[in-house]
């Protein structure tokens, strides 16, 4: 599998496009009359303030508050970068606020405060508590993070978790629940050394004392060797605490017999033959970022039976907090509570072990491109896993619950669960698992624009995020300028540009189109202008020669007339079945709608032919297909011969036999709208649509424009189905991002 390579720029421009910055703030309510503004703010917004004034735990129910976190940092100890001062840090806390969002639907607000001293932090945090429902504490430097932590869970009544130190910890729980297992040693016996004193090793080393490890058993070393009773070089108190009585001084001596290993220090810190001086089935975890204190490649080369984790994707068993903190908060927001424990900490470290344990869902498999079962190199969950979000968070809140912080209890945890499935976006797992799949297909993806910079910008990016060879149609000088204008000048050694002039298949080329088009009005003097002048016609035919695995164009042209350009080298067209698929995404649902391309005005039997191409598509992007024809009648009233071929297109599908559910006709509320479908039992549908099939073209381009304009829906395609090869055709005001992921549904041949 290819690795990405992210440049500066691609870094940059992803912060700055399409503005600035990773988020926005958007209403949750309307605010278009008088009457919305005369509720939102005065005079109506006086009687919540009033409420609350009396009942402070009513700002759970009227403000945002019971969803909101606090994302803070001084920037003095930001990612391996060291201390770049609170400005510096806001690209990270941004980071941090909208993974919040992304995996456990948590609102954040990053919060960068201008200030080394700790007395200083601690009094600003605590004067903006009113404002949020929990505090993460983020990339502040040891040992001023333990006072801030410690002295803002006395003073504060929600939640304050200093992710560094206690994510971490958790997520090496879990890690090493699994692992003891595997290798049937107990938390209690076993002898675990630890490298590295700062946040991150205390508070993992604590966390695992919680769980029962036994002090006299973990050793703890720093730069300066073993932190030993009556050692007075280098101490603080927090180091102290894990000081013990031994004769060992450096980490090499501790290793010795050492059951489990825990690194959270500096690349190189382990040799081989420390690892070989472990005991049986050592456990080492080696969390230096970016690079492990000891590879794994390095570490099984001298102990096979060595179980290994990492802070880094590119190796199994990551230890990522991003399985942690999201879910901590989910849980800990969701019971309003005054703090996050450690029990509750203990309970998402054993949720996570136990998901491990479990079978893998497809999507998940499908993701990572591998089959993934519980064993030495998957002990971890991956950050991924859509189970995450409804089996941590009720985990926490029962913890949470059992010891008393919970202001407010769940009383029925099977709606809780149900409640955290439906909450979380499902279209970021399915572009996802494209992605993936993308990856592993490692396609040769022919850019048929190569003039455009938005169309270079997404070679570069498809080339570079290890997706395949971008083949680029253009001129060789021209690419190079128009590169060197968008600050990739460096890219084109990397890119292969293909043109009429260059190829040795041209003649080939000619005659394939020659043999076409003949009887369609066209000598060879049209075809050889065709061939050698049209960008579009060349690429096709790059394609059909198996010069290229899939194609991208419609970024200068039309989508009509790139379709036109296309047909004369491909039957693309509504006689031989082809259509045009597009899909909505928009506020944590996928719909999509057909024919958006192909067919004008089709019959019932082109309506079916359009269900089973758009059903297809939904298969390929991990949906189950059911299909409504839609028509501003629902089930034959009102009659109208306009709705005729919408009420006679299922019956079509039924002489068919085909294997998904469908329904017609019927107006768009009721097939995307459980309510509005309740009115109507014998549908055969047994949830909303996920497929509108429309009368034509015209209501398909309408529908799908209006969604992107008025409700800001992100839009992908239209999907050509139904073509013997590879070919998507994005429009001409797609962004370079937008190319690119047409690149990769082209890619994953999905059509």
């Amino acid at each position: 599998m290819s690795k990405q390579k992210i440049t500066e720029e691609d870094a940059l421009a992803f912060h700055l496009e399409p503005t600035p910055g990773k988020f926005e703030i958007s209403a949750t309510v309307p605010m278009t009359t008088q009457r919305d503004l005369s509720l939102a703010y005065s005079p109506g917004v006086a009687v919540p303030c009033l409420a609350i004034a009396e009942n402070p735990e009513l700002a759970y129910d009227y403000t945002n508050k019971g969803n909101l976190v606090a994302v803070i940092s001084n920037g003095t100890a930001v990612l391996g970068l060291g201390n770049l001062g609170a400005l510096g840090s806001k690209p990270v806390m941004e980071g941090k606020a909208v993974l919040f969002k992304r995996f456990a639907d948590v609102n954040s607000i990053d919060i960068e405060l201008d200030t080394e001293d700790p007395d200083a932090f601690c009094n600003a945090v605590r004067l903006m508590g009113p404002t949020f429902g929990g505090i993460n504490l983020e990339d502040i430097k040891a040992p001023e993070c333990f006072i801030i932590e410690q002295r803002l869970k006395e003073e504060m009544d929600i939640p304050v978790f200093h992710d560094d130190q206690h994510g971490t910890a958790v997520i090496c729980a879990a890690g090493l629940i699994n692992a003891l297992h595997i290798s049937g040693k107990k938390i209690e016996d076993v002898k675990i050394v630890l490298n590295g004193a700062g946040a991150a090793g205390i508070a993992c080393i604590e966390l695992l004392k919680a769980m029962g490890a036994r002090h006299e058993n973990c050793i703890v070393c720093d730069t300066k060797g073993v932190i030993y009773q009556g050692r007075t070089e280098g101490m603080n108190q927090w180091k102290s605490a894990h000081a013990v009585t031994t004769e060992l001084r450096t980490l090499e001596e501790a290793m010795q017999g050492a059951d489990v290993f825990l690194g959270v220090s500096v690349k190189g810190a382990v040799t081989q033959e420390m690892v070989q001086s472990m005991g049986d089935n050592p456990v080492i975890f080696a969390m230096a970022n970016p690079d492990p204190e000891i590879t794994p490649e390095d570490a099984h080369e001298v102990r096979v039976d060595a179980i290994v984790a990492t802070g880094r994707s590119d190796y199994p068993n990551q230890v990522n907090n991003v399985l942690g903190f999201p879910y901590l908060f989910r849980g800990a927001l969701d019971i309003h509570a005054r703090a996050i424990n450690d029990e509750m900490k203990i309970a998402c470290a054993h949720a996570l072990a136990q998901l491990a344990r479990e079978d893998v869902p497809d999507e998940v498999a499908l993701a990572y491109g591998k089959n993934l079962t519980f064993g030495r190199d998957y002990i971890i969950p991956t950050p991924f896993d859509p189970r995450l979000i409804y089996r941590i968070p009720p985990a926490v809140a029962k913890a949470g619950m059992d010891t008393g912080v919970a202001r407010r209890p769940i009383i029925d945890m099977d709606a809780y669960e149900l409640s955290l499935k439906t909450r979380m976006d499902p279209t970021a797992s399915i572009l996802r698992g494209i992605n993936a799949r993308a990856r592993a297909a490692q396609a040769r993806m022919i850019f048929a624009e190569g003039d455009d910079p938005r169309v270079l910008r997404a070679a570069v990016m498809y080339q570079r995020g290890g997706l395949g060879k971008a083949l680029v149609v253009g001129r060789s000088n021209d690419v190079k300028e128009k590169l060197e204008a968008a600050g990739l000048g460096d890219a084109f050694r990397e890119l292969e540009v293909v043109n009429a002039a260059n190829t040795q298949h041209l003649s080939l080329y000619k005659d394939f189109l020659y043999e076409r088009l003949q009887r369609k009005g066209m000598d060879r003097t049209d075809v050889h202008r065709l061939a050698t002048r049209d960008r579009h016609v060349f690429a096709s035919l790059m394609l059909a020669h198996g010069h290229g695995d899939g194609l991208v164009t419609g970024a200068t042209r039309k989508s009509a007339h790139a379709l036109e350009l296309i047909n004369h080298v491909f039957d693309a067209d509504a006689a031989h079945g082809a259509a045009g698929v597009t899909a909505l995404l928009h506020k944590g649902r996928i719909v999509l709608i057909a024919d958006t391309l192909v067919h004008e005005w089709p019959n019932e039997e082109d309506l079916a032919n359009i269900a089973e191409r758009a059903a297809a598509v939904a298969r390929h992007l991990g949906l189950e297909p059911r299909v409504a024809f839609v028509s501003f009648s629902t089930f034959g009233y009102p009659v109208s011969e306009r709705a005729e071929k919408m009420h006679i297109a299922p019956s079509v599908l039924e002489a068919r036999g085909v294997d998904f559910e469908f329904e017609g006709e019927m107006t768009v509320d009721v097939a995307l709208n459980a309510k509005s479908a309740e009115q109507y039992p014998f549908s055969r549908l047994t949830g909303p649509a996920n497929i509108l099939v429309v009368p034509a073209r015209h209501s398909a381009s309408i529908s799908v424009k209006l969604m992107q304009e008025m409700a800001g829906a992100t839009v992908i395609g239209p999907i050509l189905s139904g073509v013997d090869k590879s070919i998507q055709i994005c429009s001409t005001v797609a962004t370079a991002n937008d190319i690119l992921n047409m690149a990769v549904l082209a890619s994953c041949k999905v059509g």
